[in-house]
């Protein structure tokens, strides 16, 4: 593959932006190499500026679970540009996507909407804060919730401990009301309250990680979390930002039957456009502003396109009464072949699926924690992403992250990934 074109333009990008990128994975950093400037996407493919062509396996990291520039959803978004792209007022459509939300999620009785993720756990954590009246808040290693002060906040060599900034600029006394326990382990979150049994005002938790790749809750762990904060009157906020809607049609909390307080949405609520997301039940919700005392605003929440775009995803999404049980599918066609292949080709790993979110670590290890997918060989993974990226396949540029399957990806199409991951597998030395 020639990528010309995309030198040249990292090469501009980095005169004017730091290391030439808007989001940092997109660098290429951990893996090396030019990262590929996308031109233009079509359900499962993508074309970058050399008019290379790949089967794109990020699916921009996740809301794209109808696959790129479905038609439906472009003409939702042209028709609801072509009335003005912000308001900066109520409309009906916002009405329309809280309730089409709060449907697939019940046990939910109001919404809020905002412009990314990062905003909803944040909101989400003040607001925990205020209805307990504490401080403190418990993440889990490995877990991300976006780049809000406080949770940049990561335990170091996977110790309980208060909370080291994981970024500079991040005030040591922001970090030090976050608090680190180990994921799947429930002993170390109950050591946390017992040290501070009334200053804790929430727990929160990817309940499937799939930033530190995908990583699975054991249903021990999602009891415990529930049984431990209602005994010491804490605030359970579930991070659905990734796995919402895409897991099943409520996400996670369908999954695994979970009874949180607080959700926080984003990725497939807006279809592809900025959006995100935090609701709960009313105890909890009545007390934002203007209601309550929670202060929290946006010019753009509530963005008309946003919502146009969501509410048409959810609408194609229902009329596919298989969807799910085609991106299970899917998952499971992957998974089985990459172990395959990897197994022809004497390569050791192992794969964390859930539904259409798939990692593959090189590592046998079981992988149930930040400790155990740090075991992962990123140097394996290094060549590995590079033979399948000459081979047209663009896969998420990092060991530690989720590759995502959209309802458009064929199975022809997840044939072809296992194939060039063969080849990928049998080129990487050992």
């Amino acid at each position: 593959m020639n990528f010309d074109k995309s030198k040249e333009l990292f090469q501009k990008a980095n005169k004017l932006i730091p290391g030439g990128v808007n989001s940092p994975v997109r660098a290429f950093g951990s893996v090396g190499g030019t990262p590929v400037f996308i031109k233009k996407a079509k359900a499962s493919r993508l074309w970058d500026e050399d008019d290379n062509e790949y089967i794109d396996m990020v699916s921009s990291w996740g809301p794209m679970i109808l696959g790129h520039a479905q038609e439906d959803v472009i003409k939702a978004i042209q028709n609801a540009a072509s009335k003005s792209t912000s308001f900066g007022a109520p409309t009906q459509n916002e009405i329309v996507l809280a309730q089409a939300v709060l449907k697939k999620y019940p046990k939910a009785e109001q919404i809020r909407f905002v412009n990314s993720g990062t905003e909803a756990t944040m909101s989400a954590i003040r607001l925990a804060r205020a209805a307990t009246g504490r401080d403190y808040f418990i993440k889990f290693a490995g877990n991300y919730h976006g780049h809000a002060d406080q949770l940049l906040v990561a335990a170091g060599s996977g110790a309980i401990t208060t909370g080291v900034p994981s970024s500079a600029g991040v005030p040591n006394d922001t970090a030090k009301t976050t608090l680190v326990a180990n994921y799947n382990d429930l002993g170390s979150v109950e050591k946390l309250f017992l040290e501070r049994p009334d200053e804790i005002a929430a727990i929160i938790l990817e309940p499937v990680v799939g930033n530190m790749g995908v990583v699975e809750p054991s249903p021990e762990f999602l009891t415990g979390l529930r049984n431990l904060a209602d005994r010491y009157s804490a605030v359970l906020i579930v991070d659905e930002v990734m796995t919402g809607f895409r897991l099943a049609a409520g996400g996670a909390i369908e999954r695994y039957n979970i009874d949180a307080d607080i959700v926080c949405w984003g990725k497939i609520i807006g279809g592809g456009l900025p959006v995100g997301a935090y609701g709960g039940k009313a105890k909890f919700m009545k007390q934002v502003s203007p209601v309550g005392k929670v202060y929290q605003a946006g010019t753009l929440s509530g963005n008309p396109l946003a919502m146009a775009a969501g509410i048409e995803t959810f609408n194609q999404i229902d009329k596919q009464p298989d969807f799910y049980e085609v991106l299970e599918a899917r998952g499971n066609r992957l998974e089985q072949g990459l172990l395959k292949a990897a197994k022809n080709s004497n390569v050791p790993i192992t794969i964390n699926r859930v539904g259409s979110m798939i990692t593959v670590f090189f590592s046998e290890q079981k992988v149930v924690d930040l400790k155990t997918a740090s075991s992962s060989d990123k140097e394996q993974f290094k060549q590995w992403f590079h033979g399948l990226l000459k081979r047209g396949i663009y896969w998420p540029a990092s060991a530690f992250e989720a590759a995502f399957i959209s309802y458009s990806h064929s199975e022809a199409e997840i044939d072809q990934v296992i194939a060039a991951a063969e080849q990928a597998f049998a080129e990487i030395k050992l």
